[in-house]
């Protein structure tokens, strides 16, 4: 099997943000403000050459976090019959070495509660207490120093 990793457009993430986070609602719910920002940045895993897990990066600044250059992770998806094969982490690796080439100093990102331990896996903390996101759903902003 042959797979790769390469920047694609905001409107390629939609087919998998839609199966994975928002399913049963309207596909414009996989639209996100600031999708087509120069700045944001919409990765995707082809698995022989079809797309199987996307990642998007906007630069955003989290003051409470800190100063400075950073990138919130944002509509991570991976098809449920591709997830727990390592395509999650490959993207998220992917998405860091994005961000240490562009002198980012910090990715966050709000995490649902049931994705909290993958991301701990993979070395970013839990910052305060749970939260809810309306129509989403329960998360934990979540963040990493590179």
């Amino acid at each position: 099997m042959n797979y790769f990793i390469q920047e694609i457009t905001a409107t390629d993430t939609y087919l998998v943000r839609h199966l994975v986070l928002r399913a049963g609602k309207p596909i414009e719910s996989c639209h996100f403000e600031g999708d087509e920002l120069d700045s944001t940045h919409h990765l995707g895993y082809f698995l022989d050459n079809q797309l199987i897990g996307v990642v998007s990066l906007f630069e955003a600044e989290n003051l409470p976090l800190g100063a400075g250059k950073s990138f919130q992770i944002r509509g991570m998806a991976v098809l449920d019959s591709h997830q727990k094969q390592g395509v999650g982490e490959m993207l998220v690796s992917k998405a860091e070495s994005f961000c240490i080439t562009e002198k980012t100093r910090l990715i966050w990102f709000n995490a649902r509660t049931s994705a909290v331990g993958f991301y701990q896996k993979m070395g970013y903390e839990i910052i305060g207490s749970e939260f809810e996101i309306k129509t989403v759903g329960p998360h934990f902003l979540m963040c990493k120093k590179i």
